[in-house]
């Protein structure tokens, strides 16, 4: 199998960024980018986690708000649609 270069620019602080993560454990980025390619043809997939698994502060006061009302004794709902019901939706 023939050997290709593969070009790509990005900014010199990521480039640094990974370098150091690849080189943590034992890695260069030539040997990290040839393994993501390899596993993305095993996976047959982009094999990203793209998810932000922290709520935002808007969601974090939410979910704060939501524990001050069943403290609190609120109502509860079965289903959304018994909540817009109350609503009057």
């Amino acid at each position: 199998m023939a050997a290709s270069s593969v070009t790509i620019r990005v900014d010199s602080d990521i480039k640094e960024g990974a370098s150091r993560i690849a080189e943590y454990f034992g890695f260069d980025l030539s040997s990290v980018t040839r393994a993501f390619y390899k596993q993305m043809i095993r996976e047959n997939r982009i094999p990203l986690n793209l998810s932000n698994p922290e709520p935002n502060a808007e969601s974090l006061e939410s979910i704060r708000e939501a524990d001050e009302l069943i403290a609190a004794g609120g109502p509860g709902y079965s289903s959304a649609a018994e909540m817009f019901k109350a609503m009057g939706l």
